[in-house]
């Protein structure tokens, strides 16, 4: 996209030599604004982003240097051209320790002038190309999959899920994830993003219920300086850093209808216009968003466009709560282990009868949960081997006194937990079975022989 101007302040208590400069500037390319004195400078500097500043030194009732020095309170990336009929070199010296890209002293030409505000000008480009690089690079590897380095998973669900990744990665079209909080929907749209050909782009990532509308709208698209007050410089938006790569929206069932309108635009026409601005602007971006609302519910209210929902839905995947695909669990627990292991700097292994009650455990907040529970359990034991009753005792929903358990037998500790846990399964689903047994992700009818196994029918 075409490089915007950049903007230059000039200081010059000299009517002549201030118009000067600054027609100077204009006609060569640059936004140019003038001041007679330092003070009205400042005041400019307080509520506009400026590049490069150019200021006499010899002024009153504050001096180049002055001047200098407050604005790099003020903005400290500001480059700085000093001039002065009356320059010595400890006053150039001077003026480059505080700050200054260049001393020029008068008469100069105009030539000589442009010169050297060009060759600062390619510093300030450059240092800008760099910072405009490093964020993407910030975009596509910050927040590694919420903490994860890898899937895990060998469930017939999961294996399904990496063979649709396979399939859809090279594609275009958009995808859409549906699943429970903290199933790991951002690492199914990032092994997307990493196994297709667009793997060497940015992988941006925007967080849709995190927002209010007003904010939203400026993340996805960008801003001009002043759309809107506090916006003093051009901004882009996420869909601009995405540009060749993929866009991930988190939690696209909370977007409000008025912004779906500009989203679906988006998706249709691949352009857009950033706030406050007219010109249309085009990129090339996959989309990927994800949910954990029911959308056909949302559509059904009046919360959500059936035309973007249709057109999100080219790729659906459903993700399974973790209750649903319980082999995986020793998986999860395993990867954990290591994780912290490593990152903690000692060795845990977990007790067998640990690992039983963990994969007994419904998980209602999915595979976060586990990894938080872990996490706990790898801090929280003294031990080498995390026992039973430790791992009983950080489970959610489960009132268990972990005095009860230490001496316990496996089978009579085992038969104990999941007692409890169908006693809270009960009464949290106010005694009716089949929401309990969904709960503890087990058959209405298995959970009828437990309730007879353990003497609960009454």
């Amino acid at each position: 996209m075409k490089q915007k101007k950049l903007t230059v302040v000039v200081v010059e208590d000299n009517d002549t030599m201030r118009l000067g400069l600054s027609e100077n500037l204009k006609r060569a390319g640059y936004l140019a604004f003038d001041f007679a004195d330092g003070p009205s400078a400042l005041d400019f500097l307080k509520n506009h982003e400026v590049d490069l500043l150019v200021t006499d030194l010899r002024m009153q009732p504050l001096d180049g240097l002055q001047v200098l020095q407050e604005s790099k309170k003020l903005q400290p990336h500001i480059e700085a051209l000093l001039i002065s009929a009356y320059g010595t070199i400890d006053e150039a010296v001077q003026a480059m320790k505080i700050g200054a890209a260049d001393f020029l002293t008068k008469p100069f030409s105009g030539d000589e002038f442009l010169l050297r505000v060009r060759n600062i000008a390619q510093k300030i480009l450059q240092r800008q190309q760099i910072e405009q690089l490093r964020a993407e690079n910030t975009y596509l590897n910050q927040e590694l999959s919420g903490q994860f380095g890898q899937m895990v998973g060998q469930s017939p669900a999961m294996r399904e899920i990496f063979r649709l990744i396979e399939t859809v990665a090279n594609e275009n079209s958009p995808v859409l994830i549906q699943g429970e909080s903290g199933t790991g929907k951002e690492l199914i749209a990032r092994a997307i993003h990493q196994q297709s050909k667009r793997a060497g782009r940015p992988f941006v990532r925007v967080n849709c219920g995190a927002l209010n509308d007003n904010l939203l709208e400026s993340e996805l698209f960008g801003h001009e300086k002043g759309a809107f007050t506090g916006a003093i410089r051009q901004r882009k938006g996420r869909f601009e850093l995405a540009d060749g790569g993929t866009l991930f929206l988190d939690e696209i069932g909370d977007v409000s209808p008025a912004l779906q309108i500009k989203l679906l635009r988006v998706l249709q026409e691949k352009e857009f216009e950033r706030v406050g601005g007219e010109r249309t602007l085009q990129v090339d971006v996959r989309v990927i968003a994800a949910t954990n609302r029911q959308l056909e519910q949302r559509i059904a209210s009046g919360h959500f466009r059936e035309d973007l929902y249709y057109r999100l839905n080219v790729i659906p995947i459903k993700v399974p709560p973790l209750r649903q695909r319980k082999e995986d669990i020793p998986l999860l627990v395993e990867y954990f282990l290591q994780q912290f292991n490593q990152r903690r700097g000692c060795v845990k292994q977990l007790d067998p009868a640990a690992l039983e009650i963990l994969s007994a455990y419904h998980w209602p907040g999915n595979i976060r949960e586990l990894q938080n529970v872990m996490e706990r359990l790898h801090i929280i034991c003294q031990q080498t081997t995390i026992p039973a009753h430790l791992a009983a005792a950080q489970l959610s929903n489960v009132q268990i006194n972990a005095q009860d358990w230490q001496h316990l037998p496996l089978d009579e500790a085992l038969y104990n937990f999941e007692k409890n846990l169908i006693i809270q399964a009960l009464k949290k689903a106010n005694g009716v079975k089949q929401r309990a047994a969904k709960l503890l992700g087990i058959g209405t009818s298995a959970l009828y022989y437990k309730l007879e196994k353990f003497g609960l029918n009454s």
